[in-house]
């Protein structure tokens, strides 16, 4: 749930700003972190939206902005920044080198020019290289044109080495932008699934999910089809056509989002998903969800503070408004887009696909909690679904202690041994 963790952690770095309509977004965004670096805090307060001045006032700025020499050594060079777009928003990504290890400044601008939102977030390290003995061989691939007619997206195809066809898994991502590997923080959870299941004889496709690759396809009446659902068909359809797969045993595995829309993409692949895995998949409405996670993170420490509470109120309100409004806008959202997946019912879908259901919950998600878990299991019952909870485990499948938070996210970790050790056997015994 990427765009989820991004609201979460708006408390700490997110501002809005005015600024000239004539500037460049890279312009506008240097003059942001020029801004920060002479302590200007005050000044940027002044310019921020009103809602940003009660969540991000101007000693919480600093606070954050001077937290990062603290923990990351004297601050260096910048690196060169990229732009995209994104639901009408361009994103200015800056790296920013610093003595002991390197960030990654995001800057949001929405249609005015006006700085909309800005987070620093560690830069994500570079992926492995597989080893030259390792028991699969990867493969980049352009996924089909989705029904959409849009552009397939650039995918790897992990093959285990042996005799095939094998048995093989489309991973459907979360929430937000999010690359092939589901890279989040200092860990890639796509990247483990995929080559742990390949030494176990699977094989798997991941892929750029749309809203990271090409940003430029999505306007305002873009809906959840257009993220998530007809992307991941092409990639089902890319696998049954695929001569190193067994056509007859494609799985979806969906995670988080991906996960409540795992039932939907299994009823447009029309026949050819063999079984759903879900993996922290949420079973309630996801606003709720994201309502309860603020909460929870806000009270971490014991107490909620008035500017926590003020945020929090915020959001309700937001929420309230995007459920009734579909022209207003939460996390870069219009209110169709979330009008659209609260309709989804995820346990009923996985239901009505009349397939086999393998389930999966870390006991330390603070993303997806015991309240969805037990939902799944009231609604699916039966020798058709499967039921696995890990204790330590948190919303990535990777293992930890004490109480969920973002900042564990940030902490290099594999997804668990076991929980793999799980979908493998699962998958083995329907061949």
């Amino acid at each position: 749930m990427k765009r989820m963790q991004a609201w979460l952690a708006a408390a700490a770095m997110m501002v809005s700003a005015t600024a000239s309509a004539t500037d460049a977004p890279t312009t506008l965004a240097t003059r942001l972190l020029d801004q920060l670096d002479a302590g200007q805090y005050a000044a940027a307060e002044a310019s921020f939206s009103p809602q940003m001045k009660t969540a991000v006032p101007a000693d919480k700025l600093k606070a954050v902005w001077e937290s990062l020499p603290a923990q990351l050594g004297a601050a260096g060079s910048r690196g060169e920044a990229t732009t995209s777009e994104a639901d009408g928003f361009r994103i200015v990504a800056v790296p920013l080198h610093y003595a002991h290890g390197d960030v990654l400044a995001r800057v949001v601008l929405d249609r005015d020019d006006r700085i909309a939102g800005f987070m620093v977030q560690p830069a994500p390290p570079p992926p492995p290289v597989a080893p030259a003995d390792a028991p699969f061989t990867e493969q980049d691939l352009t996924l089909p044109a989705p029904t959409s007619g849009k552009p397939g997206l650039p995918g790897t195809l992990t093959v285990p080495k042996g005799q095939g066809p094998f048995p093989a898994i489309v991973l459907v991502h979360g929430s937000g932008p999010q690359d092939r590997d589901e890279t989040i923080g200092a860990n890639r959870p796509f990247l483990d699934i995929a080559r742990g299941l390949a030494a176990h004889g699977i094989a798997t496709l991941r892929y750029d999910k749309r809203t990271q690759a090409r940003p430029q396809d999505f306007t305002s009446e873009s809906g959840i089809d257009d993220e998530t659902t007809d992307d991941a068909v092409a990639a089902v359809t890319a696998l049954v056509g695929n001569p190193h797969v067994d056509r007859r045993h494609v799985y979806v595995l969906g995670h988080s989002q991906g996960g409540l829309l795992a039932g939907r993409i299994t009823r447009n692949s029309h026949g050819e998903v063999a079984g759903l895995i879900l993996l922290a998949a949420p079973a309630r409405p996801i606003l709720d969800l994201l309502g309860e996670q603020n909460r929870y993170l806000a009270n971490l420490d014991g107490s909620i503070s008035a500017t926590e509470q003020a945020h929090l109120d915020a959001l309700d309100a937001a929420i309230t408004k995007v459920r009734h409004d579909p022209e207003a806008r939460l996390l870069e959202l219009p209110g169709r887009y979330w009008q659209q997946l609260e309709k989804v019912d995820p346990v009923a879908d996985a239901r009505d696909s009349q397939l086999p259901v393998l389930l999966l919950q870390g006991g330390r998600d603070f993303q997806v909690v015991d309240a969805d878990w037990q939902r799944w299991q009231q609604g699916l019952q039966g020798p058709r679904y499967r039921f696995h909870r890990y204790p330590a485990l948190n919303h990535l499948g990777i293992a930890g202690e004490g109480k969920g938070t973002l900042d564990e996210y940030q902490k290099p970790g594999h997804v668990d041994a076991t929980l793999l050790d799980d979908i493998a056997n699962w998958v083995k015994e329907r061949q």
